[in-house]
C-alpha cells in the first residue's frame, strides 16, 4: 500500500487536485469581484468550497490573489482608448482615459477597496497592487511624447500629477467624503485632469 501511495499517479492526482483548487479560489475571487461588493478572503473561501485556513496556504494574503484574479480582467490601454485611437488631442485622450479608468474602478469597487487598504496597511506589499493608471496615461499621452517643442520633462511631471487624479483613492475621496454621487465624481476628476493636461500642453498635441 505504502509503494502504491508513492507512485507516479497518485503524485500527478495530488498535484493535479492542488491546480484545480487552486483555480477555484481564483475563480471565485474573480467572481466575487465582478459584483463589485466587499472582497474578503472568507468570502472568497466559502465560495470556492474550500476553508479559509486552504485559501491562506495558496495565497499569502488578499492582495496577491486579487492580483491575480484581476489579471486579463482589464482591457488593454489600447483597448480603453480605442474610441479615442484616431485623436492625437492629448486633453481628449486624457479625458477618455480617466472616465475609463474610474468607471472600471466603480466597476470593481470592492476588490479596489481591499487592494488599497491592504497596501495601505502593509506598503511592503505595493508591488502586488496593478499600477493600470500608469500605463493607461503613458498610453493617452503617447501622441505627445515626441512632439517638436513639447518639453520632455513638462510631460514626466505631468504624468506624475495625473497619476494622483486619475486614481481610485481620488474617486474615493470625491464620493466618500465630498459626498458626490457617481456621475458628479467622474465629471469632477476629468475636469482635472483635462485641465492639468490643457495647462501643461496647450495645442501642442493639436498640431
Amino acid at each position: 500500500m505504502q509503494e502504491e501511495a508513492n507512485t507516479p499517479r497518485n503524485a500527478n492526482g495530488r498535484a493535479n487536485q492542488k491546480l484545480r483548487t487552486r483555480a477555484a479560489i481564483v475563480s471565485a475571487a474573480a467572481e466575487l469581484m465582478r459584483t463589485g461588493g466587499e472582497v474578503t478572503m472568507p468570502e472568497v473561501a466559502r465560495r470556492a468550497l474550500v476553508s479559509e485556513a486552504t485559501a491562506y496556504r495558496y495565497f499569502p494574503d488578499l492582495a496577491t490573489l486579487l492580483r491575480e484574479s484581476m489579471a486579463g480582467a482589464w482591457p488593454s490601454p489600447e483597448q480603453a482608448l480605442r474610441l479615442v485611437a484616431d485623436s492625437t488631442d492629448p486633453v481628449v485622450r486624457i479625458a477618455a482615459a480617466t472616465e475609463h479608468l474610474l468607471r472600471q474602478v466603480l466597476a470593481y469597487q470592492g476588490a479596489t477597496r481591499a487592494m488599497i487598504a491592504a497596501t495601505i496597511t502593509r506598503p511592503e506589499a505595493a508591488a502586488t497592487r496593478p499600477a493600470l493608471r500608469l500605463g493607461l496615461i503613458d498610453h493617452a499621452l503617447a501622441p505627445v511624447t515626441d512632439v517638436a517643442g513639447v518639453d520632455p520633462a513638462a510631460v514626466a511631471q505631468l504624468k506624475r500629477d495625473l497619476a494622483v487624479v486619475i486614481s481610485a483613492e481620488s474617486l474615493f475621496t470625491l464620493t466618500d467624503l465630498l459626498h458626490l454621487d457617481d456621475e458628479e465624481a467622474i465629471a469632477s476628476a476629468v475636469r482635472t485632469a483635462t485641465t492639468l493636461t490643457r495647462a501643461t500642453l496647450g495645442d501642442a498635441g493639436r498640431r
